[in-house]
């Protein structure tokens, strides 16, 4: 349903927009709620609170159109975050487009466990294996900085996207174009990071949902989703220093696959964190002397 003009005020059409969202899109209503009210603000350059403390203004016709165009997206199943060319991780604000995997919340307990393997009073090597829009290696950089963070990629626009949010956050990260460890020959890390493609080929939640508009390269892979955490695990150890450590993201039933790669790569202290649903996102290990 859409309001007419006449009728049509700020809290109307957030309303409207909730309602329709979560009906589409099987959201709970304040999870629909929550989207609507992104939209309207991006849609009309206002703050969030602007939403309530104007719920009663009318709109202007063009305003509303905008609006009515950017739920119309999203009900066709585009994910917020490449409708307002935005996502927040970490608390920062990060630019993203199709180019690059939204952030998301569960990566943060990846970068939480990397915080501890780094002491904020040392220089530290870091590496950041398929960075996509920078996230992990921009904030590792900004909590500690006094770490000499390098971050990876081998999409070309994957790169400038995390370039660009480098330069936004003004964050001293060295970005190469790499396919994972090619353009690395002879460095040497004390920790190594990575959230690499882990989703099975043949998932069919790869149909669904807001991963059918991000790269496929960045989410899927093959043997049942291990291929390139095997490929990492089995690399990692001849570019890490004696003792460092490696951690990775994986999915909710690899935590076990994951760790006996870490063993036979001859990584030590191998264990698993979860996440905030209780789910074993990370694994690491720190590479025996």
């Amino acid at each position: 349903m859409k309001l007419a003009r006449e009728t049509a005020t700020v809290a109307s059409l957030l309303h409207d927009a909730t309602a329709r969202i979560g009906a589409t899109l099987g959201l709970d209503t304040r999870e629909a709620r929550l989207e609507a009210r992104v939209l309207a603000a991006f849609a009309w350059s206002v703050a969030p609170a602007w939403l309530i403390s104007h719920d009663t203004d009318r709109p202007a016709q063009a305003q509303i159109t905008q609006f009515n165009d950017l739920v119309a997206r999203r009900l066709s199943g585009q994910p917020v975050a490449y409708l307002t060319g935005t996502r927040e991780f970490y608390g920062r604000g990060f630019q993203v487009s199709p180019d690059v995997l939204i952030p998301r919340p569960d990566t943060e307990l990846l970068v939480e466990q990397a915080l501890l393997h780094i002491p904020a009073d040392q220089s530290v090597a870091v590496l950041d294996l398929g960075t996509g829009s920078g996230c992990i290696a921009i904030t590792l950089a900004l909590e500690r900085p006094l770490s000499r963070v390098t971050a990876v990629d081998r999409s070309v626009a994957a790169l400038a996207m995390a370039k660009r949010n480098g330069d936004l956050l003004d964050a001293p990260v060295e970005f190469l174009d790499s396919d994972w460890f090619s353009a690395l020959a002879g460095r040497r890390f004390d920790l190594i990071v990575g959230n690499p493609p882990y989703v099975a080929s043949s998932d069919p939640h790869l149909t669904r949902g807001d991963v059918r508009f991000e790269p496929l390269s960045a989410l899927a892979a093959s043997s049942a989703g291990l291929s390139d955490l095997r490929h990492l695990i089995a690399t990692a150890p001849g570019y890490l220093k004696p003792g460092g450590a490696l951690l990775l993201e994986h999915g909710y039933d690899q935590a076990g696959a994951v760790q006996d790669l870490l063993r036979a790569a001859h990584f030590e202290y191998v264990r698993c964190w979860t996440d905030l649903s209780g789910i074993y996102r990370v694994s690491g290990g720190v590479l025996s002397e």
